[in-house]
């Protein structure tokens, strides 16, 4: 059974946005797609260590504001010609409020 933990209503997230949220286990950035879709990933950018939370966020990506590196949000993946990766944890929505998963928090912090 999951373990979540209840970060913020959705609305704390602009659509198309991102907040950076500060845990016990550690900093996540977590974004909202146009469409409500809610997904958390760490905010340094795989290239530079970007700040991906002040990032542009377009589809189901986000654009990192420092040198244009293009990241999934669901699989934390750098697309096109670029290589890397970021963590990226489970976060779901339920009653409006965005929710993230406690257990891939606290291995993220013993890691």
């Amino acid at each position: 059974m999951t373990d979540w933990i209840d970060i913020a209503p959705l609305e704390d997230v602009p659509q198309r946005g991102a907040r950076l949220v500060k845990t016990a286990f550690g900093c996540v950035a977590v974004f909202r797609t146009g469409d409500d879709d809610v997904f958390a990933l760490d905010n340094a950018c795989p290239h530079k260590a970007g700040p991906l939370a002040e990032g542009i966020v377009h589809g189901k990506s986000v654009t990192c504001p420092l040198h244009n590196w293009v990241i999934s949000l669901e699989t934390g993946e750098a697309q096109g010609d670029d290589e890397g990766r970021v963590a990226s944890y489970p976060a779901k929505v339920l009653d409006g409020r965005i929710l993230l998963d406690r257990a891939f928090l606290k291995a993220r912090e013993a890691a």
